[in-house]
């Protein structure tokens, strides 16, 4: 699959505009390419408990499983100078479920898969053969 990345890039400063960061001063945005060519994004969104607080990739996938699942691709976090983020570790995990070890993610360094940013991962795989 050919891959816009410019396109999802621009995608995902569109949702940064529309993030809840009124603690942080820190709006991002993320923008997902589904398997079957949809685009799916989302926003931070903060919370008085900082801890409740729910990161741009969380409302991404929320929308991915709102609009019909499937597999992510490839995705492009982020800053509100529209610069790439690096997902939290916690993201990572959520990207690694429904991207697997091949989504590509457009790290600070460059584009690279799923495997090489979150080697020896966990996933579902493993509760059925762990069980």
């Amino acid at each position: 699959m050919n891959i816009d990345w410019e396109d999802l890039r621009a995608h995902a400063r569109v949702a940064m505009k529309k993030a809840y960061a009124p603690y942080s001063h820190f709006p991002v945005g993320v923008a997902g390419l589904v398997s079957d060519g949809r685009i799916v994004s989302g926003c931070n969104v903060e919370n008085a408990s900082y801890g409740l607080g729910l990161c741009a990739e969380c409302g991404m996938i929320s929308e991915l499983i709102r609009s019909g699942g499937g597999q992510l691709v490839a995705v492009a976090c982020v800053d509100q100078h529209g610069n790439a983020l690096m997902p939290c570790g916690r993201c990572r995990q959520l990207l690694w479920e429904h991207g697997g070890p091949d989504c590509l993610i457009d790290a600070t360094s460059g584009v690279l898969p799923m495997s090489e940013i979150l080697p020896d991962a966990f996933g579902p795989e493993d509760l059925q053969t762990r069980n």
